[in-house]
């Protein structure tokens, strides 16, 4: 064995044993989550506001799954679109009348296009924090499907603490009948942010960000961050309430009761997009000691594809054996990540998407780099260097 052959072998050893310690720790992780919340404590009322803009895939399913909440105190619901013509107002207006619901007061309202320095989700938020009645409030994005007693393990987990400023629900992505494009997306999700937000959560569920797909807030750690409007002029509302939170002594919690993004009908391409808007998300708000194992994942994947494309070039079947260990590992920790978080099995059609996942995200952090236009729930944003709205300057709104 001459000397290149030996560099073959330590870098195929060294890339599937980061791989193996790196798999090792995302399990810990999911090992040591928070169990649920399970003590009895007397409900404080709440508002659950749904932004909601054009019409999400199972739209009917996931307004009714709002609307059959069990939570134990007083609560109300408020659904905010930009306007009546949204192709979701007349869908949900119909399942409200048809759909009974133990929520003390439900409404829809309008709130208009987003002033300069708003997304239109955070526009939604104020209006709709605007015309809450609850103690505390809560956000829930259009295209998920709470279980019944989230919102319940939500309210307690918040209450156990009283630094704990904000709660919200681990997530996970599931389609009925999955495309390419689902189980990349349910694959991003699940085996590799949500096993992340499992390693990098305190004992207690504790981050310095907010995933807020569902999340639950007090009144006063919002009051003491300048309400929801201090996020004007960020791209990404949730992980930044987060920041300042922790940044001002209050706690994030991550509980354990999953919560279900729904997708379907995804193409790769379509998928790609979204995957594009991640990485912008996380530039905008995760901090870089969350970021970097995934980070050495991809690299690891990167290589060993580089290197099982040099073997084969060169005809060197032993060493395209070699480099393709690692991607099978990766493919394999990825299945099993999957699964841990709550995720659907994967079908042996689809076993291709794990393998080449590493290699589509970095063709999407590069598009990431070189152009920071996204478009967002039919919208488009400019972004500067930091993942914010570029130089549109924020206006002041009312919280």
């Amino acid at each position: 064995m001459n000397t290149r052959d030996v560099a073959w072998v330590a870098a195929g050893v060294a890339a599937l044993g980061v791989l193996a310690q790196g798999h090792r720790g995302l399990m810990a992780g999911l090992r040591r989550r928070p169990a649920p919340a399970v003590r009895r404590f007397e409900p404080p009322s709440v508002t659950v506001i749904r932004p909601i803009r054009g019409l999400d895939v199972e739209a009917r399913q996931n307004v009714r799954a709002l609307l059959d909440l069990d939570y134990p105190g007083e609560w109300e619901v408020l659904f905010v679109f930009d306007s009546e013509e949204d192709p979701a107002f007349a869908v949900t207006r119909e399942e409200l009348g048809a759909h009974p619901t133990r929520a003390k007061r439900v409404e829809l309202l309008v709130a208009g296009e987003p002033p300069r320095g708003l997304t239109g989700k955070l526009n939604a938020m104020q209006v709709g924090v605007a015309r809450a009645r609850g103690t505390l409030l809560a956000f829930s994005d259009s295209d998920t499907r709470p279980a019944p007693g989230v919102l319940t393990a939500l309210v307690s987990a918040l209450l156990e603490d009283e630094r704990t400023g904000a709660t919200f629900a681990p997530i996970y992505a599931a389609a009925e009948a999955p495309l390419a494009g689902d189980v990349g997306y349910g694959l991003l999700v699940n085996a590799w942010y949500g096993s992340s937000v499992a390693r990098a959560a305190g004992p207690d569920g504790a981050l310095p960000f907010i995933m807020g797909q569902l999340m639950v807030f007090r009144r006063e750690a919002l009051t003491d961050i300048g309400g929801v409007g201090c996020a004007a002029g960020q791209f990404v509302d949730d992980m930044y309430l987060g920041r300042r939170l922790h940044e001002a002594g209050w706690k994030n919690r991550v509980i354990h009761t999953p919560l279900r993004i729904v997708t379907g009908q995804l193409e790769l391409r379509a998928f790609l997009r979204i995957f594009r808007r991640w990485v912008l998300f996380s530039e905008a708000g995760l901090p870089w000691n969350f970021a970097r194992p995934n980070w050495v994942r991809g690299v690891m994947g990167w290589l060993a594809w580089g290197g099982l494309v040099a073997a084969a070039t060169q005809r060197k079947w032993g060493h395209a054996a070699l480099a393709s260990l690692p991607i099978g590992f990766s493919v394999w920790s990825q299945l099993r990540l999957q699964r841990e978080c709550n995720g659907p099995r994967i079908s042996p059609r689809h076993y291709w998407v794990p393998a080449v996942l590493p290699l589509l995200g970095a063709g999407v952090a590069l598009s990431a780099r070189l152009s920071r236009e996204v478009d967002w729930r039919g919208r488009n944003y400019q972004l500067d260097a930091k993942a914010r709205l570029g130089n549109a300057l924020p206006e002041r709104a009312s919280v």
